[in-house]
């Protein structure tokens, strides 16, 4: 059967087309949502119910209660506006700070910027995300050190956040540094504040599905560390047992295809946006 062929238009044709001017047929961009704006849209979608969770969670007023459902629904109209970010954070709303952490640009947040953040936060869910920026942004490995050594137990408690996140996005940190601080997981998390020893657990689970070395370490200083007690006050919320966590999640990313969790990681969307 003979190959059909596209007909190329005329040069006449092409002559007498009138010019096109530039943006003609382009959509306008969407406008830029402004602090009024997102502040209205939060406070509208606020509800009591998700107030009273987030208050059993720790969240203090000024407070909407705005579901995550919402947010992600924000998050995709705004998209990334890291000036919008600061300004819902300065307002010190709970709800706004979330939306916040989700729309900030990690390639423009500051490393001064990221230290006041930090010490801002009181809910655990919080400082997961910050840690998830931090992990995100330049400043990862030097937020590690200097959070780590902070008096701000919110801080200390990022640091491990971030040190989780970074053993399951940045491939270039050597195994060795990790192995450092499983040591000293391993060693202290009996002992410190409440506050650290969940994100420090996480760490643990992190640091086991960067590779199968790593897999190794971690499974055997969890099972050396044994149950890991945390209070998360009048919630459902419970402490995994690292060791079965990670295999768990060894066994779900490998089924997918992936070499390990972190690269299973690292092929989706940011954390810190899609949950």
């Amino acid at each position: 059967m003979p190959k059909k062929t596209t007909a190329k238009p005329s040069r006449a044709r092409a002559k007498a087309a009138p010019p096109t001017k530039p943006g003609r047929n382009a959509k306008a961009p969407a406008a830029r949502m402004t602090l009024a704006e997102a502040m209205a849209a939060l406070e509208k979608a606020g509800s009591e119910q998700t107030r009273k969770t987030y208050r059993r969670h720790g969240a203090e007023d000024p407070l909407f209660g705005v579901s995550f459902a919402t947010l992600f629904t924000l998050v995709k109209r705004i998209g990334v506006d890291h000036d919008l970010a600061g300004a819902l954070w300065n307002t010190g709303n709970f709800d706004a700070r979330n939306l916040a952490m989700k729309i900030s640009d990690p390639t423009r947040i500051t490393s001064s910027e990221l230290d006041r953040w930090a010490r801002d936060t009181r809910v655990r869910m919080c400082g997961g995300y910050i840690a998830m920026l931090a992990a995100e942004s330049p400043h990862a490995a030097a937020k590690v050190k200097v959070w780590l050594a902070s008096k701000s137990e919110p801080q200390r408690a990022a640091g491990w956040g971030v040190l989780g996140q970074m053993a399951m996005l940045d491939e270039s940190t050597p195994d060795a540094w990790f192995l450092d601080h499983l040591a000293a997981i391993e060693k202290s998390i009996h002992t410190v504040p409440n506050a650290e020893r969940a994100p420090m657990n996480m760490a643990l689970i992190m640091i086991g599905s960067r590779n199968a070395a790593l897999r190794k370490a971690a499974v055997t200083a969890a099972k050396q560390i044994g149950r890991v007690d945390v209070d998360y006050g009048d919630t459902s919320c419970k402490t995994p047992d690292a060791a079965q966590y990670i295999e768990k999640a060894w066994a779900h990313s490998t089924s997918k295809g992936f070499g390990s969790p972190a690269a299973h990681e690292r092929s989706r969307q940011p954390a810190r946006i899609r949950c």
